[in-house]
């Protein structure tokens, strides 16, 4: 049977969330690489609806900047000064089209996990059963402040109780004092046949403890007309928890990070330890890949099949290849070519691109380089806008100056070319293919194929420098006893003029 889908979704995204204690909209703070609305737009869209919407209110600008960002196509809708879900939401309707008919799901935008299979699934059930609204509901051990689900002998929904007025219920001792002690609440996620919502919301008022236009009361109102609401419980509590404060963000990261694990984990990757291993929802990682403990693979990385990656490494928005191996590294934006090996302790920044083969050893920093096949920076170095050929060496501690003060510049090293140990390359500068560069040097000119280029001053030792200079001294008095120890029993120190190449 081919699955149902709504005509439309409305997201809720208009609360200011206080309790977050924050600069920055509660939908904007970010699990598994996406904002909590990401998640909702993600799970709304999957779900197949033919329009979507997304009511905003605080910070208004920055969410629905947030929203043309990830889904061009969403319809942003304007809450005005009247509270409340129902109010909420019919901002949202009014923004779609004035005929539309069908099935229109309403979700929250602070509730992270919830899928698009079960808002598919609400469709499929809301509109076999010929409701005209139907709620997901969980049962909780300790509902809390949530909404009570209040049914009758048929198991249908008769009202949805905020937690206030049940309280207010009881302390009055009224029939409905007991509606406080019920398990099964409201996850504020519907689905409404369209012309019941649109015509209920009509009469919603604010007559209640909070002073809101109350989504909820739509039920009450279809009851009265002789509809059905029904409830779907759903035994995944997760899907239905939303975040109101920065704890709730941390527990709902933790099991979002703790499936997203499992999953990978199902598919054929090794993680050595979940408990230190976190993974954004959006990241791609191969079979018979070994992640290790403390690795984080964050953004759009793309990780492929035997490769290992960790301990103790970060990656954002990376690519790395078959059979590579990245250790103890942290790196963005960096593409990490098949079979090359990087780490430990190096740091990719953006634009880093590493061939096949290739290597990036301990201590190196990189930035806006292509690295060739086979090429190798093993150690102590920083390499800055750069290209280094397929097969060619840099020696230790060697530095791509490649900022003048004023301008970045960049460096050519051509293919198989040996830069040798503690070398500069002053930028702009190109070496050839086959050349090489003597250890210590300082390139500032163009090295032509086949050619060794040496830019260093001639050593030369003074004798007597510690002794007059450092008079009284450790390293004068150990100077003093190794040429003691040196000097022939029958003839006196060396002269200057029997060693010509010292000076004295």
């Amino acid at each position: 049977m081919t699955s149902r889908h709504p005509s439309a979704v409305i997201v809720l995204a208009a609360g200011e969330g206080t309790r977050m204690k924050s600069a920055t909209p509660k939908v904007l703070h970010r699990i598994g690489g996406r904002s909590l609305l990401g998640h909702a737009l993600h799970a709304a869209r999957q779900a197949g609806p033919e329009h979507l919407a997304v009511v905003v209110r605080h910070e208004r600008d920055r969410v629905a900047a947030h929203v043309a960002e990830l889904d061009p196509a969403a319809v942003v809708a304007d809450q005005d000064e009247v509270k409340g879900t129902g109010r909420a939401c019919e901002c949202g309707l009014a923004a779609l089209p004035a005929d539309l008919a069908g099935t229109v799901l309403v979700t929250m935008g602070d509730v992270p996990l919830l899928t698009p299979e079960t808002l598919v699934d609400l469709t499929e059930r809301h509109e076999t059963s010929g409701a005209a609204v139907t709620v997901i509901t969980a049962e909780l051990p300790d509902a809390k402040a949530y909404g009570r689900v209040v049914r009758d002998e048929a198991g249908d929904v008769v009202a949805i109780m905020e937690y206030k007025d049940a309280l207010q219920h009881r302390e009055a001792g009224s029939e409905f004092a007991h509606v406080v002690d019920i398990r099964e609440i409201n996850s504020g996620i519907y689905a409404f046949d369209a012309e019941v919502l649109r015509s209920a919301l009509a009469e919603v008022g604010t007559d209640n403890a909070q002073g809101e236009k109350y989504l909820t009361d739509v039920l009450a109102i279809a009851r009265r007309e002789g509809r059905r609401v029904a409830a779907h419980l759903v035994e995944d509590l997760w899907q239905t928890e939303g975040v109101n404060d920065r704890v709730q963000l941390a527990a709902l990261g933790r099991e979002l990070n703790r499936r997203t694990v499992e999953r990978w984990m199902r598919e054929g990757v090794t993680v050595v330890d979940p408990a230190t291993t976190w993974i954004d929802v959006d990241v791609t990682i191969g079979r018979d890949t070994e992640i290790r403990p403390g690795t984080q693979l964050l953004g759009s990385t793309v990780v492929g099949a035997d490769a290992v990656v960790g301990p103790d490494t970060t990656l954002t928005d990376v690519a790395v290849g078959d059979g590579a191996s990245v250790v103890r590294t942290q790196a963005e934006g960096a593409r990490i070519g098949d079979g090359a090996t990087v780490g430990p302790f190096s740091y990719l920044r953006p634009g880093t691109v590493l061939g096949a083969r290739g290597k990036i050893g301990g201590f190196v920093e990189t930035k806006n380089a292509e690295i060739g096949e086979g090429a190798k920076v093993p150690h102590l170095t920083y390499c800055g806008d750069a290209v280094i050929g397929d097969g060619a060496n840099i020696g230790a501690g060697t530095i791509f100056a490649n900022y003048d003060g004023v301008a970045k510049h960049r460096t050519v090293v051509g293919r198989h070319s040996f830069v040798g140990s503690d070398s500069v390359l002053i930028a702009p500068v190109e070496i050839a293919d086959g050349a090489y560069v003597a250890a210590g040097s300082a390139i500032e000119g163009k090295v032509g194929p086949g050619q060794i280029a040496v830019a260093r001053g001639r050593q030369r030792n003074v004798d007597g420098w510690v002794a007059r200079r450092r008079p009284g001294t450790s390293t004068a008095r150990a100077a003093e006893a190794a040429l003691a120890e040196q000097a022939p029993s029958s003839s006196g120190p060396t002269t200057p003029a029997e060693n010509p190449t010292q000076e004295s």
